[in-house]
């Protein structure tokens, strides 16, 4: 198809559709996918475009089938200030090299081996719930966001980071909205720390880094000073001990930059998809009341083991449903770097790919109904046959989330566990839209109080 014959909008509607895409990128691109169709062409400059696609056909294509045509679009620039080159960041020989470092720490058997810690921490949270008056009020995201930085303090760093919670938090919070508004700036293009240095607010965002990195620091000059012996027993011991093909360690950099990225995925991803989770629950009394009775039934009121989260499966279809409607990483950009084909359309080098999982996530063709919360196209007589690349919260192919495995453990059982002692109502008024930064987070306080189950 030649690029004429693409639908999109010509080049003068491009100014119009970049700055709505600029104050509203997921209104940007459902109204664009809407007028043209699940592959639409941006021309932005002679020989370069924005291509969005749209289709599980798609999102195969460009994250598996045809992966090695494609790098980390411009976009992950700005997150490189805050993070580093960690996995989510890197690219090339860096990537290949971090990769083979690090996936076999993330095997499904190695993560089931701290779920006994995960637990551990999940509790901790519901016994100072316990100390609160029946009725109370809790902001969901922040407490759901406490609760996942203490299992990463404990699972990853053997670290008890309960201390640092609050500050994490909006830390983050603020580390998001930089990234955010990096990427709005049109510098990002050409010169990604001018652009940092350009935006508003950067020496705010600065203090928030420094946050992140002093306790990033603290955990690992904590380790490196005791005698660890052969514990082994979490992430940065096996960091600490892993070693290339060279057999040289990881360096000093290297490290800070993979444990801020597992700090950030660990937690931040995990305490959003719980707090939009607890929101579904509360607008669907039969999804929940199915989910307490499995929970009571399956686990009798005892904590849960490895042996119990094959046995939740309503649990884990509740959190897959509540992933295909609010997927963390809500889209997924790749720049081309060798010429390709797409959906019929062909994609120049140096032009941008954009995959993004929410809209995968409600394709007609696919799913439905699809905005409806229906944990039931989860179970297994309903999702058979469907096309392997239509639900993709973690990504796919050789860059797919190494800790995947990590996050639906963590999920599941702290899902479990929380319906096992506690129901969250939501309280009126709430606005359930979403604020789309690196993560996609709910834009109002998701307020809910805390009951206590017979």
């Amino acid at each position: 198809m030649r690029d004429s014959e693409v639908p999109g909008p010509r080049p003068h509607q491009i100014p119009a559709l970049l700055r709505l895409a600029v104050s509203d990128p997921l209104r940007s691109m459902r109204q664009t996918v809407a007028r043209y169709g699940d592959v639409v062409r941006l021309p932005i400059a002679p020989g370069r475009s924005i291509h969005l696609f749209c289709r599980p056909e798609h999102a195969e294509h460009v994250l598996v089938a045809q992966q090695q045509r494609y790098g980390k679009a411009f976009t992950y620039r700005p997150l490189r200030e805050w993070i580093g080159l960690g996995l989510i960041t890197s690219d090339g020989e860096l990537w290949e090299r971090q990769r083979r470092l690090i996936q076999p720490l993330f095997s499904h058997r190695r993560v089931l081996g701290l779920q006994p810690l995960m637990a551990e921490a999940v509790s901790r949270t519901l016994d100072s719930w316990d100390r609160l008056p029946d009725g109370s009020v809790l902001e969901a995201t922040e407490a759901m966001s406490g609760l996942t930085i203490d299992i990463v303090g404990a699972t990853l760093f053997g670290a008890d980071l309960s201390g640092d919670k609050d500050r994490v938090y909006h830390a983050v919070e603020s580390l998001q909205h930089a990234v955010t508004r990096v990427v709005k700036n049109p510098l990002t293009w050409v010169a990604p720390r001018l652009a940092y240095r350009t935006t508003p607010g950067y020496r705010e965002w600065d203090h928030a880094k420094s946050v992140i990195d002093a306790v990033v620091a603290r955990v690992i000059a904590a380790r490196r000073a005791r005698d660890r012996g052969d514990e082994g027993r979490d992430l940065l011991d096996a960091l600490l001990d892993a070693r290339y093909e060279d057999g040289s360690a990881i360096g000093d950099r290297q490290l800070r930059d993979e444990i801020v990225t597992f700090f950030m995925a660990g937690h931040e991803t995990s305490a959003n998809s719980l707090a939009w989770t607890l929101y579904l629950l509360s607008t669907a009394p039969a999804v929940r009341e199915r989910l307490e009775e499995e929970v009571d039934t399956v686990l009798a009121g005892r904590v849960p083991g490895p042996e119990d989260l094959d046995k939740l499966v309503w649990t884990k279809a509740v959190l897959s449903e509540s992933l295909r409607l609010y997927p963390p990483v809500w889209t997924v950009e790749r720049d081309a770097e060798a010429e390709d084909e797409v959906g019929g359309v062909r994609v120049r080098p140096g032009s941008t790919v954009i995959v993004p999982p929410y809209l995968v996530h409600r394709h007609p063709a696919v799913w439905p109904n699809a905005e409806a919360f229906d944990p039931e196209r989860f179970l297994p007589e309903r999702a058979a046959g469907r096309h392997r690349y239509a639900y993709i919260p973690f990504g796919g192919g050789r860059r797919m989330c190494v800790g995947n495995a990590f996050a639906l453990i963590e999920v599941v059982l702290a899902l479990a566990m929380i319906t096992q002692r506690y129901r969250l109502n939501l309280l009126p008024g709430f606005d359930p839209a979403a604020k789309f930064t690196v993560t996609m987070r709910p834009l109002h306080a998701m307020a809910m109080s805390l009951h206590r189950r017979g």
